[in-house]
């Protein structure tokens, strides 16, 4: 016993077995570039000016990342006018203060590297339908979509819209978003809008439906017409790289509730967005309803519609502006709520708009970045378009004074799109972010205090379907090892051993158990865990030879 003591001291921290990675969810805000109600503030004209533009957005990028948003739904398409250099549509006037007129830069390739540098995605938001008022489209003069293709248009009072019941207009937006998706490295495309005007809108499209309706009800048409356009986006956005997420932002209530009425607006009904079937078709991959509600207004329509998701994610878009003194002055604990509900039904959570969460209206911000957001988390994966993980990294680490240096091979995937890496930390007993979505094939832990040193890391490989390889452990002198596959209840088979005992210790390197070699090893005392097996020999060494977890 003394010396079988003597050894367990001897043992130093070994690689730990992997324990439960942090759950998944999409923590989602819109920033707004319509009329630089978020971003920019100002227009620019000098490259100084366009300096400005560029930092103020890196500034709120980094304000998004510590309050623990991890999808950032840029507008690109704002109204039939562009945040990037489009072939279809010409710039915006709020980066320059002249409509058409083009900034030193591009606003989205921009958002999309500062957001992947943060680890962020980062999601192309267009706006589908709705056009801009006349005046501004004048302005454009023959650039205007108005005067280029002016089939697809039609007037609405002072403002224009595209008629989505006009078959060209389906073509014109899968090949404006297919642009985007082939020419930036974005992970997303969020279709806004996509539906027919509200009712206090006078938008008579009384003739297309004469023209294209054959005889079917008006209703139905009109949500045959919107699908139709999603479907094309679908289409057209996965031929060119099927990993972009698609996803659209309906109306906060899909439909009436057996118990609960919508009060006349509703997605289905009053702008003819099917959203629900587009989920289950296969369409859209995720939805952010705007939920811009409170009581009965949100409770039974959010858990309608987590129960028709399909078992794909759905986001409740919350209305954080009504926290605002000059809108409904709502106090913070609404939004905590709603924030909690959708959470215990395993829903993410998305934020209109992004100022008013970096403002850190009522306290939101300090509420999320110091208790609901604690912990960065990787977004769901999209496995029902691919669920084949990529390989493992083959990691590499080396002790360098007071900090421990990783590092590994790029790895190949099967799948296209690239690979990014995972950092991991076993604190606490639980295994906690380091890096998300990193690029770079190196990592360097250099905690506060030295002894921290022997915490075990782990880096996995994530591909752009979201799916995470087997992680690899490592810690100060066991290097890396691949983790195990196998999972046990009560038994533990053994390989032949050349060894006196046997040594099991937990994800922590602290010994649980000592045993002679046997075929198989009883474990059905062990608590559910993660445990490496190593041997002991005479002289007091060890080695790891197995790892497994204990369910």
């Amino acid at each position: 016993m003394k010396r079988l003591s003597a050894l367990c001291l001897y043992i130093i921290c070994v690689s730990a077995a992997f324990a439960a990675l942090p759950p998944r969810e999409v923590r989602a805000v819109w920033l707004t570039t319509l009329s630089g109600l978020d971003w920019p503030r100002r227009a620019a004209t000098t490259p100084e000016g366009f300096a400005r533009q560029r930092q103020s957005l890196c500034q709120t990028l980094d304000s998004l990342r510590a309050a623990g948003i991890n999808t950032v739904l840029f507008q690109a398409r704002i109204r039939a006018t562009s945040a990037y250099a489009s072939p279809f549509e010409p710039w915006d006037g709020v980066f320059t203060g002249t409509p058409g007129l083009a900034p030193d830069y591009d606003p989205l390739a921009l958002a999309v590297d500062e957001c992947h540098r943060r680890g962020m995605e980062l999601h192309a938001w267009v706006v589908a339908f709705p056009l801009g008022r006349d005046a501004v489209l004048r302005r454009l003069g023959r650039s205007a979509l108005t005067r280029r293709r002016p089939e697809l248009c039609r007037r609405a009072g002072d403002q224009w819209y595209m008629d989505p019941g006009l078959p060209g207009v389906a073509e014109y937006l899968g090949a404006l978003c297919a642009d985007i998706a082939r020419r930036y490295d974005v992970d997303g495309v969020h279709l806004d809008y996509i539906r027919y005007p509200e009712r206090g809108i006078p938008f008579d499209d009384r003739a297309t439906y004469r023209r294209y309706g054959a005889g079917q009800p008006r209703a139905q048409w009109r949500r045959e017409a919107v699908t139709r356009c999603v479907r094309a986006v679908h289409d057209s956005v996965r031929r060119v790289k099927p990993w972009v997420r698609l996803s659209c932002s309906p109306v906060g209530k899909h439909a009436d509730l057996a118990r609960y009425s919508s009060r006349g607006w509703n997605a289905r009904d009053a702008v003819y967005q099917d959203a629900q079937a587009w989920l289950r078709a296969g369409w859209m991959d995720l939805l952010f309803p705007m939920m811009y509600f409170t009581g009965d207004h949100f409770y039974p329509f959010a858990a309608d519609w987590q129960e028709q998701s399909a078992g794909r994610p759905v986001v409740p878009g919350l209305g954080i502006y009504f926290l605002s003194p000059a809108e409904r002055d709502w106090p913070l604990r609404t939004v905590e709520r709603e924030m909690r509900f959708v959470r215990r039904l395993g829903m993410g959570q998305a934020y209109f708009r992004s100022r008013f969460l970096t403002a850190d209206t009522k306290g939101l911000y300090r509420f999320m970045a110091d208790e609901f957001y604690a912990r960065p988390v990787l977004t769901p994966a999209m496995t029902w378009v691919d669920s084949i993980a990529p390989p493992a990294p083959a990691v590499r680490a080396e002790r360098r004074s007071h900090s421990l240096r990783l590092s590994w091979p790029a790895v190949a995937d099967n799948a296209p799109g690239g690979v990014a890496y995972c950092v991991y930390a076993l604190t606490g007993g639980e295994w906690r972010p380091l890096s998300l979505r990193q690029s770079a094939t190196t990592y360097t832990y250099a905690p506060a205090l030295p002894a921290r040193l022997a915490t075990p890391l782990a880096v996995t490989a994530l591909d752009r379907y979201g799916n995470e390889s087997q992680p690899v452990m490592v810690s100060l002198d066991a290097g890396a090892v691949q983790a195990p596959a196998h999972v046990v209840a009560d038994s533990l088979p053994l390989p032949p051993l050349d060894a006196e005992f046997v040594l099991l210790t937990d994800a922590a390197g602290r010994p649980v158990m000592t045993s002679r070699p046997t075929r198989s090893l009883s474990v059905a005392t062990l608590a559910p865990g993660f445990y490496s097996v190593r041997t002991l020999d005479a002289r007091g060494r060890s080695h790891r030879v197995a790892a497994f977890v204990k369910r």
